[in-house]
């Protein structure tokens, strides 16, 4: 079909050509066989231009919108970065302006002003090149660039004015002029007048004065050769030029064209960055799998009104989104600190996603510090080193093999040999005790040498498929027993799955993300049902690890979540720092809500200090203030508890192997003790 309308533009185009030659060699002849020729050339390119139907789709054309779960708008997909808006709420001096200048006889015509054709035909034939287009012939060029070009040749100017006549038996006035005024190109990204007047004048359509109508207006006919911002002198006597024409259309009164050809331009330039939304990456994401999803059904995500509906809360993408900002901006003035003289400044980078364990639907999601400065996505992307995140997948297979949280290992010196002839010889922050700890203990205080024993008598593969079965799917994990400290890079997404896995009794369900696309008028076009619950960890086994990692918070590494939050609500968790301090981590777990974040720079070789680089200082934080508003919003139950009763004792205070401040380690024995009585009262 392409290839045939090829053809038949090559055939009009020679048409073209020879009835141009033959009007210049006898001009009488052609005079009288004129109707005849201009009524086949017509009939030749009705093919070639739009159709009525394509004209009326146009109209109404309006572009895919995502929208959370709670029916806030979070992305609408644009063709190009412009704001449409009524007739009415553009400024009279701006349509006033256009009439004026471009096309006097707007309102006599019917889409080709025969008056202005007849004139550039005399003078083209004469040797100067005129073009004799109306506003709508202007607009068919705007809407259909493709179809009908913008060469200097007869062709070109017979299928726009075809265009023109279609666009006329199928748009009002006055819809011609709304449509044109927001299609219009004016440089530096801008589409359409409201972004024009944003741009140049920092103003709305509805404000522009006289002045500022005509200066735009002026641009049309050159939006470069005329731009305000590089050539203002070229402008300027373009927006007089424009303003005389008001006057003699009588739009303006002749005794003010002196005093306002006087004013200078008044510009007040600002590029107009494109809204990103609060769930940026989600958008950027969607964005390329709803052009799929169209383009397998027929569909066009920018004309179609297409509504995707998300698991998003917008409430809660807010708090996620001021949760990243506010613990970045106080992060990043240390990490500039640090900085040596000469070397490039580093921004620090974060991701953060919560999701509900019960059926996976994510309701937040942030990708990264800033998306206008960072596209890369910290969330699905990038894959870092988890640390002892990692740890309770090795506690894990261990109870599956029957290992219990009160199980026993000595605190000491570990070297481990592998396949290979390799060492491993983990140590921790502090010398080994030589003390005897629960595996509950080791847990919670995030014991790399009890850590390091287990691993050596569960295995790797053990380890590691039991990972894999409860969420790290994407991601190879290697067989050594440097696993068991997460030295296998991971995503941030696979992870909060993975723990969303054990906060839902051990039953995988797959992070969702959309649930239906409808079309115009609420039309349902396709429903996603929930994924399928897998089974990826015994339940009991599952239960008994939620118990265990509850002491990460009450008294193991995460214990800033009750002393500096003050969170009582029945939650576990566990911190996450990689050698170095390269990546800080820290996930979160509730009945009804998983939330983890991971810390660092793009760059691993990059590190951060040991006073706030830690998981438990960089990235537990966010989640600790992102829980703490989903509790105040009764976003989630606080009343709710994990199928396993929470402990009833303290561990005793040897069991505490980090250094921790007295008035934290004071905090967390009060706020247990309340904690207690609270739920005894209940």
């Amino acid at each position: 079909m392409k290839e045939a309308l090829r053809r038949i533009a090559l055939q009009a185009d020679d048409l073209a050509r020879r009835g141009v030659a033959l009007i210049r060699r006898y001009p009488v002849r052609a005079a009288l066989a004129l109707p005849a020729l201009l009524l086949a050339y017509v009939l030749v390119l009705i093919p070639l231009t739009p159709s009525i139907s394509d004209l009326r789709k146009a109209k109404t054309e309006a572009p895919a919108v995502v929208m959370s779960s709670d029916g806030v708008a979070l992305a609408e997909f644009k063709r190009i970065n412009r704001q449409w808006v009524k007739l009415r709420d553009i400024s009279p001096a701006v349509i006033d302006a256009l009439i004026a200048t471009e096309d006097r006889r707007f309102y006599q015509h019917h889409g080709i002003d025969l008056r202005r054709v007849a004139s550039a035909l005399w003078s083209t034939l004469r040797g100067d090149l005129q073009g004799g287009s109306t506003i709508t012939q202007q607009l068919a060029r705007n809407m259909y660039p493709e179809e009908i070009g913008r060469s200097a040749t007869l062709n070109r100017k017979a299928k726009e004015a075809v265009t023109a006549l279609k666009i006329e038996a199928v748009y009002t006035k006055d819809e011609i002029l709304e449509t044109y005024l927001n299609t219009v190109p004016f440089l530096y990204n801008a589409f359409g007048i409201e972004m024009a007047a944003r741009t140049y004048f920092d103003k709305s359509a509805h404000e522009l004065d006289a002045l500022q109508s005509a200066t735009l207006i002026g641009m049309l006919k050159g939006t470069s050769y005329y731009n305000p911002v590089t050539n203002p002198e070229r402008a300027l006597q373009r927006r007089n030029l424009v303003l005389a024409q008001m006057v003699a259309f009588g739009k303006l009164p002749a005794d003010r064209l002196q005093a306002l050809s006087a004013r200078p331009l008044g510009v007040d330039f600002e590029r107009q960055a494109e809204p990103v939304g609060p769930a940026p990456h989600v958008a950027a994401q969607l964005r390329k799998w709803l052009i799929e999803w169209a383009d397998r059904r027929g569909y066009n995500i920018y004309s179609d009104a297409l509504v995707v509906r998300t698991t998003l809360n917008s409430r809660m993408q807010k708090a996620a989104n001021q949760a990243v900002a506010r613990q970045l901006a106080r992060l990043q003035p240390l990490a500039d600190a640090r900085r040596r003289k000469g070397q490039e400044r580093q921004l620090l980078q974060s991701g953060f996603l919560a999701l509900d364990p019960r059926d996976g639907r994510i309701l937040a999601w942030v990708g990264s510090r800033d998306f206008a400065q960072e596209q890369f996505d910290h969330v699905g992307q990038a894959r870092r080193q988890p640390g002892s995140t990692f740890k309770p997948f090795v506690y894990g297979a261990a109870f599956v093999q029957g290992f219990s949280p009160d199980s026993t290992f000595v605190d000491r010196p570990v070297t481990i040999r592998f396949e290979g002839g390799g060492v491993w010889s983990p140590t921790d922050a502090t010398p080994p005790t030589g003390q005897t700890m629960t595996l509950r203990e080791g847990l919670s205080f995030s014991k790399n040498t009890i850590t390091a024993q287990l691993m050596e008598r569960v295995g790797p593969q053990r380890v590691a498929q039991l990972a894999q079965s409860m969420g790290i799917r994407q991601s190879r994990l290697e067989l050594v027993p440097s696993l068991a400290l997460g030295t296998s890079p991971v995503t941030l997404k696979e992870m909060v799955a993975a723990y969303g896995t054990i906060a839902n009794g051990g039953s995988y369900i797959e992070p969702v993300l959309v649930t239906r696309v409808e079309g115009r008028g609420g039309k349902v076009l396709e429903e996603f049902a929930p994924p399928r619950r897998e089974q990826g960890m015994p339940h009991a086994q599952a239960l008994t690890l939620v118990d265990a990692m509850r002491g990460v918070i009450d008294q193991g590494t995460g214990s800033a979540i009750r002393t500096r939050y003050g969170i009582q609500a029945d939650v576990a968790g566990k911190t996450g720092t990689t050698q170095d301090n390269s990546d800080g981590w820290f996930i979160l777990m509730h009945p009804q809500l998983v939330a983890g974040a991971w810390v660092g720079f793009n760059d691993n070789r990059v590190t951060m200090a040991d006073s706030w680089g830690q998981g438990a200082h960089s990235a537990l934080p966010m989640v600790g203030d992102f829980f703490q508003q989903s509790l105040r919003g009764r976003w989630i139950d606080p009343r709710a508890e994990f199928a396993i009763p929470r402990p009833h004792y303290l561990p005793p205070p040897t069991a505490q192997p980090h250094p921790m401040r007295p008035q934290d380690a004071l905090g967390g024995i009060i706020n247990n003790i309340f904690g207690r009585l609270f739920r005894q009262l209940q």
